[in-house]
């Protein structure tokens, strides 16, 4: 496409955005004219939860959250048959969906998009989730207004702020959390404080766990999996009377340690924390970092009034990696701009967005310029509304203009669509039939920042961008405490470019599947279990353990949850993660099953005060995640998960 082009593109993109901006003013003044109270929208079905977790869009919630009592990101998908974390040190960990990377995906946290890991042994997105709050997954069916990029779908992480934590009528406050925990030996403290008054807002949080390297149920020493965490989080907020907010945003979280490193063929060594060694020889610990840095300015309206919900924001991150051998850091600029027009009982999302991301080789072995650049604008919309008592849609549209610039100074210049539709549809009294389907353009991605040019300049083929055509159908029923469903998916990417070297030749990757769920919710607890089977292929064969940046053969996996409150005060709880073997990876993966048992005590004379016993891995289980890298690949030993560990957590409200 010619520079010509793609230029029209851009400013009918920009002019589009200046016109839906004006009309929203115009429309949320005159509406503000006609009345001082927010408008209220009861739900739309398809958005409500039960159709939701259908079309493989799930929210983990607060409750969820501080129930699994995280220690690290990969704690916070526990039970979560769809959605896997790797193991090990914090910067090893990678989270899948279905199978698929989470690089495929759009990852945002607060609403900002976040871009992958510079190295493809650790993780994509470091984040200590001391103040999250909940996670909303997306698998396969991204609307039109989560991003651009969310070709398998979209993880979206939200942290706590002031009035997260403040009680009613209060202006200050605090959280205090110490834990310790024996496999590893480690200790873990979090300070927050938190205040608001005269409409500002303020939180002030740190974090930091520290630890030796954890054994395996056969007392085996993982070695290089100390957990060495800081965690930095600020937000400073303003909101006027009429429910103008504006919010600031910096975080600082960085994984640093001694971690397992291998003699490479060119005579350095390098970091490797996704696998407990190599098959060939022995480790040698040395310190690696991994750090994300991020800043956020946002504004919303709290009270939105008619046609006037608006959503703006400018983002910034960074993902930096020392892997010893390697470094690189990928960074993002990016913004969006959209507002919520309330119209015919439904709401329409319209706005745009963009992204600038840098992929930079920052070693002493690369050459050159090692630095690639993406460029995308974006402009979307997404209609959300019930038609009649039995039929709820969701659907809508966003073109997507990028350029992209290779570390040999060419540039490719691209435009795509993508669309999306989604229906509930209402059989009789509690039964419900749900399905979607999205085609979703992707565009280019950048290589890897750590290996560009590294001991030389790359020769690229040429890249070509992705595109995925997803889709689901399934069943639930619910009646009184009782919710049980269904579902078949499917997500097909085609052209997904091999980005660990210059020959990005692309292949095509496709996880296919079945998701079953059932839950019980009463007024002392509640259980849930759900199961998921993913066939991950990529060019025609059984993905890989070691497919980075694209997925993991996932097979069959179970997980359950409960709790039940003994009485007001005494909470007994669980997680069960359970894989079946699977036959059909590239050699034969072994099952396995967890058990992670905790009893929580909150004493009605100390409001604000909890203690909480837990033994995970309570069985003493020797295994690695099916999540895990390098499980069929005979020159790795796989990194195997901490055997059985005792804890004990004490949380300080005040």
């Amino acid at each position: 496409m010619s520079s010509a082009c793609i230029n029209r593109l851009r400013a009918g993109a920009a002019h589009g955005a200046v016109l839906a901006a004006l009309s929203a003013m115009a429309a949320g003044n005159a509406a503000a004219q006609d009345s001082a109270a927010p408008v209220e929208l009861e739900e739309i079905r398809v958005e409500q939860a039960g159709a939701q977790r259908v079309l493989g869009n799930a929210e983990i919630t607060e409750e969820q959250i501080e129930g699994r009592n995280p220690a690290t990101l990969a704690d916070v998908f526990a039970g979560e048959s769809s959605v896997q974390a790797s193991g090990g040190a914090p910067i090893a960990q990678k989270v899948v969906v279905n199978g698929i990377e989470e690089s495929l995906l759009a990852v945002t946290i607060d609403g900002a998009r976040q871009n992958k890991s510079a190295f493809h042994h650790t993780g994509n997105v470091l984040l200590d989730p001391a103040l999250l709050k909940s996670v909303e997954i997306s698998s396969g069916l991204a609307p039109a207004d989560a991003g651009a990029g969310a070709v398998a779908g979209v993880l979206a992480y939200e942290t706590k702020d002031a009035q997260d934590l403040l009680e009613p009528g209060e202006t200050w406050g605090g959280l205090v959390t110490l834990g310790l925990s024996t496999n590893p030996a480690a200790g873990r403290g979090a300070l927050t404080m938190f205040g608001a008054a005269g409409g500002f807002e303020i939180l002030l949080s740190g974090a930091r766990h520290v630890g030796d390297d954890y054994e395996d149920g056969d007392g085996v020493r993982m070695e290089g999996t100390q957990p060495d965490v800081t965690a930095l989080l600020g937000k400073l907020a303003y909101e006027s009377e009429g429910g103008s907010r504006f919010e600031l945003a910096l975080s600082d979280t960085a994984d640093t340690g001694l971690r397992a490193a291998q003699l490479g063929g060119d005579g350095r060594y390098y970091a490797r924390p996704d696998f407990a060694s190599l098959a060939s020889g022995d480790n040698v610990l040395l310190e690696a970092k991994s750090e994300r840095r991020s800043a956020s300015f946002t504004y919303t309206d709290t009270a939105p009034d008619g046609l006037w919900d608006p959503f703006v924001q400018l983002a910034w991150n960074s993902q930096k990696i020392d892997a010893i051998g390697v470094k690189g850091e990928n960074t993002s600029l990016s913004g969006t701009a959209k507002n919520d027009f309330r119209l015919f009982g439904g709401v329409l999302t319209a706005g745009v967005d963009f992204f600038h991301d840098t992929a930079e080789g920052q070693a002493d072995n690369n050459t050159g310029d090692p630095k690639e650049m993406l460029t995308n604008i974006g402009a979307f919309a997404q209609m959300r509304h019930d038609l009649g008592d039995r039929l709820s849609l969701s659907w809508g549209a966003r073109l997507d203009a990028q350029r992209f610039e290779l570390a040999d100074g060419r540039t490719f210049e691209d435009v795509g669509v993508s669309v999306n539709a989604a229906a509930d549809v209402a059989l009789f009294e509690g039964l419900t039939a749900t399905f979607g389907l999205a085609s979703v353009w992707g565009g280019h991605e950048l290589s890897e920042a750590a290996l560009i040019n590294r001991n030389g300049d790359w020769a690229y083929t040429d890249p070509t961008p992705s595109r995925a055509l997803n889709g689901r159908v399934g069943l639930r029923y619910e009646t009184g405490p009782w919710m049980v469903s269904g579902a078949l998916f499917s997500t097909n990417v085609e052209d997904v470019n091999w980005i660990l070297g210059p020959d990005r030749a692309p292949a095509d990757l496709s996880s296919q599947g079945v998701e079953i769920s059932g839950a019980w919710r009463g007024e002392q607890g509640f259980a849930k279990v759900n199961y998921t089977y993913a066939d991950v292929i990529y060019d025609d064969a059984p993905v890989g353990t070691t497919g980075y940046y694209l997925g993991r053969p996932m097979g069959h996996v179970i997980g359950a949850e409960a709790a039940w409150d003994v009485t007001p005060e005494f909470r007994l709880g669980g997680v069960v993660q359970l894989a079946l073997e699977n036959t059909e990876a590239q050699s034969d993966l072994p099952g396995y099953q967890a058990v992670d048992l905790y009893a929580e005590y909150r004493p009605d004379f100390a409001p604000g005060l909890s203690f909480r016993a837990e033994v995970r891995n309570a069985f003493n289980e020797t295994y690695a995640k099916r999540s895990s890298d390098g499980l069929d690949f005979s020159r790795v030993v796989p990194l195997n998960e901490p055997g059985r560990s005792f804890g004990l957590t004490m949380n300080l409200k005040f």
